[in-house]
């Protein structure tokens, strides 16, 4: 009774336009009165939730995004990528996806990724003759790679909730990324020779080798930051969070005074817009909190656990119910809150069937990173609409193809734990 009444209430709050995390906390709060709890105990779970080092990563990889984007860093990652594969048919779609895996090494976030190389990469299609809805539903589905590949935000929140290793995590997040990455590439290859449009360009070994080559030296910076950044944590020179920070201060080094793109007056409104989306991030995580502490003490996880129990023991069709109920929850709740409310409920039952954690967060993530490309709060859509200049409803034929691509390769990750945890045993 209690989940439901949660569950329509967050529906609610949402239908009518409450921002999140101030929905979360209402019903958070308004469960616990109910109950003839003390208010004091949400409050306190809120305060607790923040009082974390590893959570000042949040607003610190923020900031480098916001720093990557301004400074010129994705323009020379779109160059490298349209330079590698930009000669085949379909290639600068190819590239527009293989500039989000790189960008995503250093964003930590969807939204940021899908706004960098968007803005670059769907002019650009659209001028060599790409569909303006397919060239905002591939940016828009190649952006959910900021959040899995790292260091990537949900990645370090799961590591926070269910107490897990955030370095194990993002090593075993790189394969995943790795593989969604390729299949994106070879479905715009494949669409673009199938619907006939990206011109080809015939260039020779040479050309093409002196072309890269000149592209990555003057990415050459942009290209050492994901090597600095997890080359540090796995090397155990710094922390994840630390990274964070070490990204930040790299970042500016390099669009202030190598590149030379990014000028003391545009620092001020970076560092306003990445506190508020931080603010809007740390409000979520806060509430969040609450929420999943009303659901602890009303024994919900364990009478979801009894109803999962009763339904199967077989852990193939426990993912496969798992892998439903993400998808659906993807698509209305975001992406932070929902890992937040459901790991700590869903993390012990699968442990219960013999799922490795590490590789649960990996399922989780991934299958919660496709609800930033589905409707109807779907982030990326938004963003990769608002550059390209369509509507919503435009961009949905096209994305079913992609949207196709994603969920094979949940699947794929879910029953072959290997590819997660092949860097991690």
């Amino acid at each position: 009774m209690m989940l439901a009444s949660v569950m329509l209430g967050l529906l609610a709050l949402l239908a009518i336009s409450v921002p999140v995390g101030v929905a979360i906390g209402l019903i958070s709060f308004a469960g616990l009165w109910s109950k003839g709890l003390p208010l004091i105990a949400a409050s306190q779970a809120v305060f607790e939730s923040l009082d974390s080092f590893s959570l000042m990563a949040v607003p610190f990889y923020i900031l480098a995004g916001g720093v990557m984007q301004v400074g010129g860093i994705s323009q020379r990652l779109v160059n490298f990528a349209n330079a590698l594969v930009g000669w085949v048919r379909g290639g600068l779609g190819a590239a527009a996806v293989l500039t989000s895996l790189m960008f995503s090494t250093i964003s930590g976030s969807s939204s940021a990724t899908t706004a960098a190389v968007g803005s670059t990469t769907i002019p650009a299609m659209v001028k060599k003759g790409y569909p303006k809805n397919y060239a905002a539903a591939l940016v828009a589905a190649s952006g959910e790679l900021g959040v899995i590949i790292p260091p990537s935000l949900p990645i370090i929140i799961y590591g926070l909730v269910m107490n897990q290793s955030i370095a194990t995590l993002f090593l075993a997040a790189i394969i995943p990324g790795l593989i969604i990455g390729a299949s994106l590439i070879v479905t715009s290859i494949a669409a673009a020779y199938v619907q006939g449009f990206d011109t080809v360009v015939r260039v020779h070994p040479v050309e093409w080798l002196k072309n890269a080559l000149i592209a990555g030296w003057k990415a050459l910076f942009a290209l050492l930051m994901p090597v600095i950044i997890l080359g540090g944590i796995y090397s155990g020179a710094f922390t994840p969070t630390e990274a964070a920070v070490v990204a930040v201060a790299y970042g500016l080094v390099v669009s202030l005074f190598i590149y030379r793109e990014l000028t003391w007056r545009d620092l001020g409104p970076i560092f306003v817009r990445s506190a508020l989306i931080s603010a809007g991030i740390l409000l979520i995580v806060a509430f969040a909190s609450a929420l999943a502490f009303l659901l602890t003490i009303s024994q919900i996880p364990q009478q979801i656990g009894l109803w999962l129990g009763s339904l199967t023991d077989n852990p193939l069709v426990f993912l496969l119910i798992v892998n439903v109920l993400l998808l659906v929850v993807g698509m209305f709740m975001e992406t932070l809150a929902a890992i937040i409310i459901l790991a700590p409920i869903l993390g012990p039952i699968a442990s219960n069937y013999g799922i490795d954690p590490i590789h649960f967060g990996i399922i989780m993530i991934v299958n919660l990173a496709v609800g930033m490309v589905t409707p109807p709060v779907g982030v990326n859509l938004f963003i990769a609409c608002e550059v390209a200049g369509i509507r919503l409803d435009q961009i949905i034929k096209p994305l079913l193809l992609f949207l196709a691509v994603l969920v094979f390769n949940i699947f794929l990750l879910s029953y072959v734990p290997a590819l997660s945890l092949v860097f991690v045993q």
